[in-house]
């Protein structure tokens, strides 16, 4: 098994590749051992000293290091255990309750609402993961979008200028109700 990394904007954050579904579908965060009880695959990695956070994509792994450790001395025991993991064929989630995508559009949406979920599903989503990321609709109340950034979005330096640059412009494009986007955590 191969496992590429690639480094994201965030420098505290890399992205690892296995060459494989991780969850194929939606996301999970987690930010302590505590938080990833229906992940084994993330208490494995949180076992590791140095690690502050573990992300699940679709056909990805984003690991968030502390400033005490450098990559150097981390990389390879992350390494390892993905590849124990996956070589194992043990399961990334224990169940799919819960997958963390926060932005399907429900039946109580109105249509600014359902607007701006497809926005978000069908033109940022894939780009925000291409860097080790997801973003998840939190909410829309008089003109305000609001936005979780997770993985390697959350604490990205230049997270604020993707939410203010990037997705408002584009969201203020598309839906003129739209008067601001604001992070949330």
């Amino acid at each position: 098994m191969f496992i590429q990394t690639e480094q994201t904007p965030n420098p505290a954050t890399l992205k690892f590749l296995p060459g494989r579904d991780v969850l194929g579908r939606g996301a999970a965060d987690f930010t302590s051992r505590e938080d990833a009880v229906r992940s084994p695959l993330a208490q494995r990695l949180f076992e590791i000293d140095g690690i502050a956070g573990v992300f699940l994509g679709g056909d990805f792994v984003t690991i968030t290091k502390t400033d005490a450790k450098d990559w150097f001395l981390l990389k390879p025991s992350i390494l390892g255990v993905i590849m124990e993991h996956f070589t194992a064929d043990r399961p990334v989630l224990l169940s799919d309750a819960g997958d963390g995508h926060a932005a399907a559009a429900s039946e109580d949406d109105d249509e600014i609402v359902e607007q701006i979920k497809e926005l978000l599903d069908t033109r940022v989503r894939p780009s925000v993961a291409q860097d080790g990321g997801d973003i998840t609709f939190q909410g829309f109340e008089k003109g305000v979008v609001y936005l979780a950034m997770k993985g390697a979005c959350s604490g990205c330096p230049s997270s604020t200028a993707t939410l203010k640059h990037g997705i408002e412009n584009m969201l203020r494009h598309y839906i003129p109700e739209v008067v601001e986007v604001r992070a949330v955590q």
